[in-house]
């Protein structure tokens, strides 16, 4: 930005009554400029500062927009110091289509949506709880850095909250060679009988490893904790076996609670036009942004 950056510096404006007037205003302020009627007021508040304003924003613009913002030009001064582009917008169709908004028109809504894809960070509808993607060195290191000798479990979820005896998928997973798995939050040796409710929903989780915090286990934990994304599609739980509490981690954009998963945000997504913005709202999590964007974008 040109001169002082704390305050917008007007040099011989002329517009209408003015007579080639010099004036310093504090940026960042509530100014009220007042005086008897046609002491030049609007002149230098909406002729000459807005004039000069809004001109630097439309040439920031590609010339498709232009065609629909009509410029003041320039204004009758010699120089504005400290000015930032401005824009005023009136609540009000721009044109007989439906589908365009002030919004997307003056392209202020292209760079929001490019804005949120990029700062946005995603949270579960449900818990509340920031849904990111980890590696599998990330989560095994996270491992890692639990206290030393820590014992643990590395856990696959295989069902959430499904009704069946699911024998075959216990059978299947005595073929494949593990030993033990977690059904409803109890642990199971997969030779012994295990008797299921039909009608009774279940939690399924295979366990891949059982291990302790060791500085030569790294290999291992990693190994085990891939081999358990695989087998979780891309969610697995660490239960700590001493403390009776359990992390849950996950490689794809899914809350490892909920089971919720979100594709990686882009700028579809909060565009009200595309069937990737969901308007319908059929995803929780980006139904607020949509309704957000769309307000953003109408001017309300």
């Amino acid at each position: 930005m040109e001169g002082q950056t704390n305050h917008l510096v007007i040099t011989g404006a002329r517009e209408n009554n003015l007579q080639n007037v010099s004036i310093t205003l504090p940026r960042d302020k509530l100014i009220v400029f007042t005086g008897v009627s046609g002491s030049g007021k609007s002149s230098l508040a909406f002729d000459t500062i807005y004039a000069e304003g809004q001109m630097r924003y439309v040439e920031s613009l590609s010339s498709y927009a232009r065609q629909f913002l009509g410029s003041r030009g320039k204004p009758d001064v010699d120089s504005i110091e400290g000015l930032s582009p401005a824009i005023a917008i009136e609540q009000k169709a721009t044109n007989n289509n439906p589908r365009s908004t002030v919004g997307t028109v003056t392209e202020v809504y292209d760079y929001l949506r490019l804005l949120w894809a990029r700062i946005g960070t995603p949270h579960c509808p449900q818990c509340g709880k920031v849904i990111k993607k980890q590696s599998v060195d990330q989560i095994a290191e996270q491992i890692m850095s639990m206290k030393e000798g820590t014992r643990f479990w590395i856990l696959a979820p295989l069902m959430h909250g499904k009704k069946g005896e699911h024998q075959k998928v216990l059978k299947d997973l005595l073929k494949l060679g593990y030993a033990r798995v977690r059904i409803d939050g109890t642990l199971y040796d997969l030779t012994e009988k295990i008797t299921l409710e039909k009608t009774t929903r279940h939690n399924i989780e295979v366990a891949v490893d059982r291990l302790s915090v060791k500085a030569d286990q790294l290999m291992r934990i990693t190994g085990s904790v891939e081999t358990a994304l695989n087998l979780g599609d891309g969610l697995i739980a660490v239960y700590l076996q001493d403390e009776k509490k359990e992390e849950q981690f996950s490689s794809n954009y899914a809350c490892p609670h909920c089971g919720i998963s979100l594709p990686e945000l882009s700028p579809r997504m909060f565009s009200f036009n595309s069937p990737y913005g969901d308007p319908a709202g059929s995803v929780p999590a980006l139904a607020s942004f949509w309704k957000l964007t769309r307000s953003l974008s109408s001017g309300t």
